[in-house]
This record gives C-alpha cells, structure tokens and sequence, in this order.
C-alpha cells in the first residue's frame, strides 16, 4: 500500500524525531524503499529522521538512496532559525505538490492544532516534527504520518492506512487508501 501511494508523487519531504525511536525503525525502511525512482527528496539537516534519509543504512538497500535529496539547513543557532528551515522544507513540498512523511517519536503537544500560518505551528511547542506536520496538513499537502505506539491526536482529520498498521494519512484523495470504519446503526428511534 505504501509504494502505492508513494507512486502518486514526484516529490516527497520527510521529517521527524531527532532520536528515531526503536519501534519506527522498519517503517522508516519501508518508506525509504517505498520511494519511486526519480522522486525528488526533501529533508532538514537534523539527526535522527532527517539523518536516516540523508544516509540510508545499507541494511535499506543502496537502490534507496537519495543522493540528490534537497537538504534544507539551519542559516543559525537561534529556535526561530531551526523553525524557519523546516517552514522552508515543508513548503517547498507544498509548492511542488508534493507528499510530507513524517515520524514523531512522542505525542502531538495538546495545544498544537493544523494551520496554514506557520506562526500557528510553530510557537514554542517543544516539537518541530509535530509542527511541520500541523503546517503542512494546514497548506492541504498530502501527508503520512507513522504513529507506531503513540495516540493519534484529536481534532487533526487524520485517518489510518488501510493494510498499514501504525500509519496514518491525511489530505490523500483516493478513498481506498484508508481504512474504511464500518457501518453501524445505532438505532431506529
């Protein structure tokens, strides 16, 4: 499923935790080799997420490597400059139609909710990989977030992936690609 909707892209921006949690590690992988030849990659300059598609491990495979990946980097050491390269990246994949992939390796900040202003995302929440995904499913990008273990949060509109267990999606417009919840009547009266 996941190569399937990777197919549907020519860009794809990824993002996440700095310390890669244990647990997304093979959907990492999954996703690496789910990217189809010629696809152009964006990513930031952090460790972590950022690092593991900027480097691929060989246990990946070298056929996944992205040695042309866009890296956007920090112009400085000040939080607002660490915000501004991910803004950069996340918009680069919106003003190329693009697909945004993201793995949190904690819980969405309970406060931080989509929006297309970029000062809405990032405001100080203590998560950059939870900011970038609030910008770029408030811009209407495509996006597929692994949550692995952790909650889904509310109010973001964010579905599973049918055949995908721990990922989820947002902003994809063919309906088979989410799992379905099935129909139920509560009652006539």
């Amino acid at each position: 499923m996941l190569k399937q909707i990777f197919s549907q892209f020519s860009v794809v921006g990824f993002s996440g935790a700095r310390r890669a949690p244990d647990w997304s590690l093979d959907a990492m992988s999954s996703a690496a080799s789910s990217v189809s030849s010629g696809c152009s990659v964006r990513v930031g300059c952090a460790n972590g997420v950022d690092l593991f598609f900027r480097d691929l491990p060989l246990a990946v495979s070298s056929a996944y490597r992205f040695p042309r990946a866009q890296v956007f980097s920090v112009a400085g050491h000040h939080r607002s400059d660490f915000a501004a390269r991910s803004i950069a990246c996340v918009k680069s994949v919106a003003d190329d139609a693009g697909l945004w992939v993201c793995f949190p390796s904690s819980a969405c900040p309970p406060s931080l909710i989509p929006s297309s202003r970029s000062s809405r995302c990032f405001y100080g929440s203590g998560s950059g990989t939870w900011a970038s995904l609030a910008l770029a499913v408030g811009l209407g990008v495509p996006c597929l977030v692994y949550l692995g273990e952790l909650s889904l949060p509310v109010g973001w509109s964010i579905s599973p992936v049918a055949g995908c267990p721990g990922w989820f999606s947002s902003g994809l417009a063919a309906g088979s690609l989410v799992a379905s919840s099935p129909v139920v009547q509560l009652s006539l009266f």
